[in-house]
């Protein structure tokens, strides 16, 4: 039981990776696009997560959340979060500057949504295409989640799965107000002047604290709903 759920655990890590990268190149991607170069001349636009990965936010917490119950040790009961280094954005370089620096900011959290409709279309094909399709998609979502299973399920599955779970749980988070998280980027540019200075003097060891618990516990509610919404797609294939 240990080795498929270390197999898992290790999927999952892959996979967030991959997300996380795939997320700051579309920021840098879509700055680019719009007349900030800043981001491309840094080599941004990469896939190559040590481009973007951050010690903590990359590594060390993922790592803690998912290889953690291995051992015995839970940290925010499973709940993934994780970040990555943020893409540099000078806005001075945007035709609109609200505008742009927002369409910036929503092409990170706008990837991770395109991975899980990937990953769901994938699912739903097979559901359609494999005999009881619908249960080896439930049956990969049921070990995604940690439930015990004698063996592995089908792997194409799983990794589907598991890329919707991680990438529902970062579309969430990163749209948390929680500097510097993207949420926090949109509701920086509605504030009127005085409130940008405040809010720009957040510490960030709360940032840090308020990603890691607040936004834990805030994940958790809405993940559940949006699960329910995958559950339901894949039983009306």
């Amino acid at each position: 039981m240990l080795s498929s759920h270390f197999l898992v655990a290790v999927f999952e890590f892959v996979l967030l990776l991959f997300s996380l990268s795939f997320h700051e190149c579309a920021h840098a991607w879509m700055a680019s696009r719009l007349g900030d170069q800043t981001a491309r001349l840094e080599g941004r636009i990469t896939l190559n997560p040590m481009y973007h990965a951050d010690p903590i936010g990359t590594f060390l917490i993922p790592a803690v959340i998912i290889f953690g119950p291995l051992v015995g040790f839970n940290l925010l009961s499973g709940v993934l979060i994780g970040w990555a280094k943020p893409t540099p954005v000078i806005t001075r370089n945007f035709r609109k500057i609200v505008r742009d620096d927002n369409l910036v900011t929503l092409a990170g959290p706008a990837s991770n949504l395109i991975l899980v409709l990937a990953a769901l279309a994938v699912l739903l094909g097979m559901a359609v295409a494999y005999p009881n399709g619908q249960m080896v998609a439930i049956n990969a979502f049921a070990v995604a989640l940690g439930a015990p299973s004698p063996a592995l399920p089908q792997p194409v599955a799983l990794l589907c799965c598991l890329a919707i779970l991680v990438n529902l749980s970062l579309f969430f988070f990163n749209l948390l107000p929680i500097p510097p998280l993207d949420g926090s980027r949109l509701l920086r540019n509605s504030l009127p002047y005085n409130a940008v200075q405040a809010y720009d003097r957040i510490p960030i060891w709360i940032s840090y604290l308020l990603m890691i618990f607040v936004g834990g516990y805030i994940l958790m509610a809405l993940l559940r709903p949006a699960l329910d919404l995958v559950f339901l797609a894949l039983r009306l294939a």
